[in-house]
């Protein structure tokens, strides 16, 4: 992070990060899948300011979660994020007019979403699955977690484009679009 401001805002990104999940009102949790709304959404407004603040604020909402005594599988779900962070964020660099392009952004979030996805997917298994790979809790694993996971994330995304859209005008940042 090249300046005190940036590194400013992405410790107030991790601080919403980690506050949303604790305190939000709108939670569903159906194991082994849970969906608090906008919980990813200091993410991915960190991933329009630069890869650099977006791996930073993955980390530090995984931390928050760890600290804050979550079960391990939803800290290692928040852990994935650098994952779909990092990528998003580089994409986004070269690519910046998705940020603000509706018809750009729906590809975009649907791309993300899917990895974000999978990877969750991919570490939700081992502690769901006990061996048992039978249909029914590949089926759960998958549907719930996976495509679950997606939408969840695309709907944060939109959120996330909706909050930056104000703020991006009166913020000044050396990264932002």
């Amino acid at each position: 992070m090249k300046n005190t401001k940036t590194m400013v805002i992405a410790g107030l990104l991790c601080a919403v990060g980690i506050v949303i999940p604790m305190f939000s009102p709108i939670k569903v949790v159906l194991e082994p899948a849970s969906f608090t709304l906008a919980s990813h959404v200091a993410v991915f407004i960190a991933m329009f300011i630069s890869p650099a603040v977006a791996v930073c604020v993955a980390l530090g909402t995984t931390l928050g979660f760890f600290i804050g005594g979550f079960p391990i599988v939803v800290v290692m779900r928040a852990l994935t994020h650098v994952i779909f962070a990092y990528f998003g964020a580089v994409y986004i660099q070269k690519h910046s007019d998705i940020i603000f392009s509706v018809k750009k952004a729906i590809p975009f979030s649907l791309a993300i979403g899917i990895l974000h996805a999978l990877c969750e997917v991919v570490v939700v298994m081992p502690f769901y699955l006990n061996g048992n790979m039978n249909g029914y809790a590949l089926d759960t694993i998958f549907l719930l977690v996976g495509v679950g996971s997606a939408i969840h994330s695309m709907v944060d995304f939109a959120i996330s484009q909706i909050i930056w859209a104000p703020v991006s005008k009166t913020v000044s940042l050396a990264h932002s679009h």
